[in-house]
C-alpha cells in the first residue's frame, strides 16, 4: 500500500514515515517548502503525481496563541489544507486520514469528550481546526478523522522537552494545575493510524468517520510535568527544585484553552480494535528513547507543520 503522508517533518508525520516503512507501507512525503497545502492546484498536482492510494494529513498550524493575530494563516492551513485534500482525493477516489485536535471543544463538558459531542472551540486555531473537519466531512465520504491531544515525542517541539530545557535552566517552574487532558505519544498516535492504514487496505467493511485517540488516563498539565522529572530523574539531572501549581487565571495567554481536553477513545476500540496504552507507560517510553539519542535535542517545527 501506497501512502502519502502530508506534514512529514513535523513530530506526527516524522513518526509516520519512520514507522510506515519499517512496517512495510510504500510510503511518500510531503512537507514545505516544496509543497504548499494552501494550494489547490499544488495539492492536487502533488498527489496524483505520487499514485499513492491513502493520504494521511498530519500538517496543521499549531501555534495557538500565534493564531489569535494570524487568522488568515491558521484557516489557510487548517481548513483550507484539508478541503483540498478532500477534494482531491474524492476526485481520484482514495480515502483519507485526517488528524484534528481536542482544541475543537470548549472544555465545558464535566466528562470525556465523545466524538458525536457538539464542537464549540474557543480560540482561532481550534475554530480552523472545526472548520477542517468540516470540509473534510462535507467533500469525501471515506474519511477518517481522528481527533488528538497534548502531543509529544522525541522529535519536534513539545511540552516535554520543553519542560526538560527548563528544568535544568531554573530552579522552580509555574506550571497550569486546573486544565486536564490526555497526554499522547507521537509514536503511539502513528502506531495506530497505521493499523487504520492496514484495515482499510484489507476490509472492505470500514466504518468512516470520527474518532479519538490519546493517551489513557488524564492529568493536568502540573500533573504531566510532575511526571516528566519524576521519569527523567532516571537518565539526567536536574536544577528545578519545585513545580508550582498555577491556575489558568494566573497564568493568562493570548488564546483561552478549554479546561477538560479529556477524549473519550472506546468507539476507536469498538470499530478499529484499537487501545491507546497508559500515558505514564508512553511518556517512559518517549524519554528512554529521547535520553538514549542525543540526535534528538534541539530539534525544532515551525508553526506551519503538524
Amino acid at each position: 500500500m501506497k501512502i502519502l503522508v502530508i506534514g512529514g517533518s513535523g513530530q506526527l508525520g516524522w513518526e509516520l514515515c519512520k514507522k510506515g516503512s519499517s512496517q512495510g507501507f510504500d510510503i511518500v512525503s510531503l512537507d514545505i517548502p516544496g509543497f504548499d497545502i494552501t494550494d489547490y492546484r499544488s495539492v492536487k498536482k502533488a498527489v496524483c503525481r505520487t499514485g499513492a492510494s491513502l493520504v494521511i494529513n498530519a500538517a496543521a498550524y499549531t501555534a495557538v496563541d500565534q493564531a489569535e493575530s494570524e487568522p488568515e494563516l491558521a484557516f489557510a492551513v487548517n481548513r483550507d489544507g484539508p478541503l483540498h485534500l478532500a477534494s482531491t482525493c474524492a476526485e481520484i477516489k482514495i480515502p483519507l486520514i485526517h488528524v484534528s485536535t481536542d482544541y475543537v471543544f470548549d472544555g465545558a463538558k464535566s466528562g470525556p469528550y465523545l466524538e458525536t459531542d457538539t464542537v464549540s472551540p474557543l480560540g482561532v486555531y481550534g475554530k480552523s481546526k472545526a472548520a477542517g473537519e468540516a470540509a473534510v466531512m462535507d467533500c469525501l465520504s471515506e474519511h477518517i478523522i481522528i481527533r488528538t491531544s497534548w502531543l509529544y515525542g522525541v522529535h519536534g517541539s513539545n511540552f516535554v522537552k520543553t519542560m526538560l530545557r527548563l528544568g535544568r535552566e531554573k530552579e522552580e517552574l509555574r506550571v497550569v494545575a486546573d486544565q486536564y487532558g490526555c497526554p499522547t505519544y507521537a509514536a503511539d498516535l502513528a502506531g495506530g493510524i497505521l493499523s487504520i492504514a492496514r484495515q482499510i487496505d484489507k476490509r472492505h467493511d470500514i466504518k468512516w468517520g470520527t474518532y479519538h485517540y490519546c493517551g489513557s488516563g488524564a492529568t493536568s498539565w502540573h500533573g504531566f510535568a510532575e511526571k516528566i522529572f519524576d521519569l527523567a530523574g532516571k537518565y539526567d539531572s536536574f536544577t528545578v527544585k519545585k513545580i508550582e501549581p498555577v491556575t489558568t487565571v494566573s497564568y493568562p495567554t493570548p488564546a483561552r484553552r478549554p479546561v477538560n481536553s479529556v477524549l473519550d477513545c472506546s468507539l476507536l476500540n469498538k470499530n478499529f480494535g484499537i487501545s491507546p496504552p497508559p500515558w505514564q507507560e508512553s511518556l517512559d517510553a518517549m524519554l528512554r528513547k529521547y535520553f538514549a539519542g542525543s540526535r534528538f535535542r534541539g530539534s525544532t517545527v515551525k508553526s506551519y507543520q503538524p
